[in-house]
């Protein structure tokens, strides 16, 4: 009989490095474990003994720190841990996630050696198929960024897959991708491996002790409430999984943490006549939902299907996470009536617990044939809606097993994220405070990499890698809602294995924060994406459009935008349009003497003590010379500043000035993103358009570039003008109270009608932006990267008179040099209508040697080429050390950008095209006629 599935094993509990934990001692009673003392005061508290804490454990004590206690409600490795797959792949579409798993994969690897605790590594390989040609365009996507990086790949035919897996049925394939280096392995056993490493590096680990919640002093951590005493601390980390949720708003502040659990499936089978060897690779195959691997000479097989089931969003859940029921309505249905031939489990399995779980009562019937060595399993008629099952797809996929006896249906809690990226960082509210969950089924995976990048965070200030994407700061309240994450994640599980094209949008949690413009915009064509939960308008589709068509169409080719973006382009070019950027944060910053100014000198680059009225783009840097913002800045008064970011950067650039701040009664933040509407007013018309409305003189004589001022438009005052428009085109942003909102911009449409206004999208804007070589922070900047690397030593002010935050360091780098440099790439064999598009992350090739990857990329309808931006490096041929990259080396090289395996040439530029700026056309030459309708 099967009995367990990646659980502890008792030879392990008395282990070398084991004897030492309270609980877990072998022999000790659970009254002698619940008698055992906890330590008054720690410096760090982990909460949750699965790969998480394990591993964030383990790393902080290769670091240096020793004075750590790591509490688990239950067992260690008793949660999502214990139920894993147990596959490693490193095949991810970010590259961050990309490294996290390579990491992980080699500490596995060696985790044996160094703990003397057997963890099941076996190096296996992994195989992704693809049915379509899209998808095999997404494989060899990823397969260029694996090969770059160090992670052997490649792309396969159908006949080598059938080779290396025999059993496939390949006939339906357009290809796949090889990933020799992937593995797999017990992942409970890789916990209790760091777990045994790092007791015997000082940390102290208890089992079966709950928090309640953790003190907050201040804004800080200082100790945490156990139900066996206090503990106090200066650091607290978070890596309670499907808990992690209900943990974080259990503090007395609370902190949002958006993540939910959804119930996993996976298959066991016995061995098979001729069992799989061990080796086996493991075989994605995402079109038809499902993955494979060996075990124990049988099968293990999963999937993520299109109907997930949400679950505990009422916060009930288990200490330890225990199979729960065998649901085969949902797991599977076979296909328009026909059955599979499957011997399949006539009685409970054994759980893989030994404590009993309460079960749920699920309707099927089970058929034996005439045959007495086959029964037939009917599932009942409530799965009628599943439109692929995952057994059908797995019996597709290898046909031979119609015949195997299916041991049992393991059902388990896994915990997915609002946007399927994990959760890591330090909360914004809470100093001290640091979280590591929400895997999206990816936690053995990442675990190893994650724990590292998050020890180094805490002890270092910084994780080496740029981990923005999975920040705990990407997120703010409006993520957390019950009802947003419940919803969401029933999308989320499901897109894990979709075909996800550039530019695809999340359908759920939608229409959560509008511009007070969006009805108005949605009636003429908007279509709309999300940004840290804000409705954007994309682009607008004339009435002669295919709507339908235009949003079904989804392609690594042309898009059936691209004529609509255009039009849209060529009018801000040559007339005026309208975009509706109410989203981009937005902060004030006053004070009653000159604390304001005496703040932001600190913290940003530039100089800021600049007469009123005039705006300042500068960066807002760390301790390293990295970006952790890049705003526009203007000054109202002389105790006033208005701040302009990012969307996405409300809550981190928040965190980050309150962090600087000192408390001063004298000194105000004040988040006024919901007070005001943002409209771009872009082209060469839009000068007389504001002058109409305003009955003020706009001439670059009384209102100079950079420039801000408070106007009345049409009927409404005080709205603040800033002559910029973050596209490099002329124009004005418009910053206008919401209760005015509607009223200038039907006043702005109106008016401009005779200079051929029309609305315009967030494509049509990235299209000007990087043309004009205009890196946007999140994209084409991050914490690693500083003023020097991209060209903006204009924005830093050594010598303003104060000891800014990064000088030092860009000090140093500017004596130095730099190790990599933003460039922007102008593509030269690249047939628009035909080829694979350039999107992001693509490697860049200097002589044919890697150099980069880009960060952005759009198509320039006025050089009629794309347009790349990337950094580029200048790597060792002989060590792949980083050299000192200079203006000569960019300039003296060829470059190609690989699209999905493709090499396009490409030329180098350190500066935009001069023509951009210097060929304008006559206003008096723009044909009105034509831009109209457009």
């Amino acid at each position: 009989m099967f009995y367990r599935l990646l659980s502890v094993v008792q030879r392990q509990r008395t282990s070398r490095g084991w004897q030492n934990w309270p609980s877990a001692r072998s022999g000790a009673s659970a009254a002698e474990a619940h008698s055992v003392a906890l330590p008054a005061q720690a410096q760090v508290v982990i909460c949750g003994g699965g790969i998480m804490g394990t591993s964030v454990a383990y790393h902080l004590s290769k670091m240096g720190w020793k004075d750590i206690v790591l509490l688990e409600q239950g067992r260690l490795a008793a949660g999502s841990t214990r139920f894993c797959a147990g596959i490693i792949s490193t095949a991810r579409h970010l590259g961050i996630e990309q490294k996290m798993a390579d990491y992980s994969n080699k500490l596995y690897q060696q985790l044996e050696q160094e703990t003397g605790i057997q963890t099941g590594y076996i190096r296996t390989g992994s195989i992704f198929l693809a049915q379509t040609q899209d998808r095999l365009i997404s494989l060899k996507r990823i397969n260029s960024r694996l090969n770059v990086i160090g992670i052997p790949s490649e792309i396969i035919s159908p006949k080598k897959v059938a080779e290396l897996h025999p059993l496939l049925n390949v006939h339906d394939l357009a290809g796949a991708m090889h990933v020799p280096e992937d593995a797999v392995v017990s992942s409970a056993d890789v916990a209790l491996a760091l777990a045994s490493a790092a007791s015997q590096n000082g940390v102290q680990i208890y089992d079966r002790t709950s928090v309640v919640h953790v003190m907050i002093k201040k804004g800080e951590v200082t100790g945490v409430e156990t139900d066996k005493g206090q503990i106090e601390c200066q650091y607290f980390v978070n890596c309670a999984g499907q808990w992690a949720y209900e943990l974080g708003l259990s503090n007395e502040e609370p902190i949002s943490i958006p993540l939910h659990a959804c119930e996993h499936f996976y298959l066991l089978t016995r061995p098979l006549e001729t069992p799989l060897q061990s080796n086996t690779p493991n075989i994605v195959d995402a079109d038809g939902r499902i993955y494979i691997r060996n075990w124990q000479g049988g099968i293990l097989s999963g999937g993520f299907e299109k109907t997930p089931k949400p679950i505990f969003t009422e916060g009930k859940n288990q200490l330890e996470i225990h199979n729960l029921q065998e649901d085969w309505d949902h797991f599977a249905m076979p296909a328009q009536g026909t059955c599979p031939s499957l011997h399949l489990p006539q009685a409970p399995c054994e759980s893989f617990s030994t404590e009993p779980f309460e079960t749920l009562s699920v309707t099927c019937l089970l058929f034996h044939s005439s045959s007495p060595s086959q029964s037939i399993f009917f599932v009942s008629l409530h799965a009628k809606h599943l439109i692929e099952p995952l057994l059908s797809s797995l019996l597709r996929r290898m046909p031979d097993l119609e015949t195997l006896e299916i041991m049992k249906l393991v059902n388990c809690p896994e915990t997915f994220t609002p946007d399927m990226r994990c959760i890591m960082g330090e909360s914004p509210l809470v100093k001290g405070y640091f979280v590591l969950a929400g895997m999206n089924s990816a936690g053995l995976s990442f675990g190893g990499g994650a724990g590292k990048y998050l020890a180094e965070w805490m002890v270092y200030g910084y994780p080496s890698e740029n981990v923005w994407e999975l920040d705990l700061k990407r997120f703010g309240a409006l993520q957390s809602s019950r009802t947003f994450l419940r919803h969401r994640v029933m999308e989320v599980m499901p897109l894990l294995y979709e075909l996800k094209v550039p530019r695809w949008d999340f359908q759920t949690g939608r229409q959560l924060r509008t511009s007070p413009l969006y009805d108005r915009l949605d009636a003429q064509g908007a279509r709309w994406m999300e940004k840290h939960g804000f409705e954007r308008p994309k682009y607008f589709v004339p009435p002669d459009k295919d709507l339908l068509a235009l949003e079904q169409s989804k392609t690594f080719y042309k898009p059936d935008w691209f004529d609509i973006v255009e039009s849209e382009v060529k009018c801000c070019k040559e007339a005026v349009c309208v975009i509706d950027m109410s989203s981009f944060t937005k902060f004030e910053i006053t004070s009653t003497g000159d604390q304001a100014l005496e703040i932001l000198q600190y913290l940003f680059s530039n100089d800021l003590d600049v007469p009123v009225g005039h705006i300042v783009h500068t960066g807002m840097l760390n301790e390293g010379g990295g970006y952790e913002n890049d705003c526009s800045i203007a000054r109202l008064n002389k105790r006033s500043f208005f701040m302009i970011s990012p969307t996405d950067q409300q809550v981190h650039s928040w965190a980050w000035l309150k962090k600087h701040m000192q408390l001063d009664s004298n000194l105000l933040l004040e988040d006024v993103t919901w007070k005001y509407t943002a409209l771009n007013l872009i082209g060469p018309r839009a000068v007389d358009v504001l002058s109409e409305l305003s009955y003020a003189p706009i001439t670059p004589d009384h209102f100079p570039s950079l420039f801000c001022k408070e106007m009345s438009v049409g009927y409404a005052n005080g709205i603040r003008v800033m002559s910029m428009t973050h596209t490099g085109e002329p124009g004005f942003m418009l910053y206008i109270p919401i209760e005015y909102a509607l009223h200038v911009y039907n006043e702005v449409m109106s008016v401009g009608q005779k200079y051929g206004i029309r609305n315009a999208g967030y494509y049509a804007l990235r299209s000007l932006r990087i043309e004009k070589f205009f890196a946007f922070w999140g994209q084409d900047l991050n914490t690693l990267t500083t003023p020097l690397e991209c060209g903006r030593e204009s924005r830093v002010k050594f010598e303003k008179g104060v000891d800014f935050i990064g000088r030092d360091a860009l000090l140093q780098q500017r004596q130095n040099g730099v190790y990599k440099r933003l460039a922007m790439f102008v593509l030269d064999d690249h047939d628009t209508d035909l080829d694979l598009w350039p999107w992001w992350g693509e490697p860049i090739y200097r002589n044919g040697l890697y150099a980069g990857k880009t960060t952005s990329s759009a198509y320039s309808y006025t050089l009629e080429r794309h347009v790349c931006l990337g950094f580029v490096h200048n790597f060792s041929e002989d060590t792949g050390e980083e050299q000192v990259v200079t203006a000569d080396f960019i300039n003296r090289g060829e470059y190609e950008i690989d699209i999905a395996g493709q090499r396009f040439q490409a030329k180098a530029r350190l500066y935009p095209v001069a023509s951009l700026y210097t060929h304008k056309r006559r206003k008096e030459d723009v044909e009105l006629s034509d831009l109209h309708g457009k």
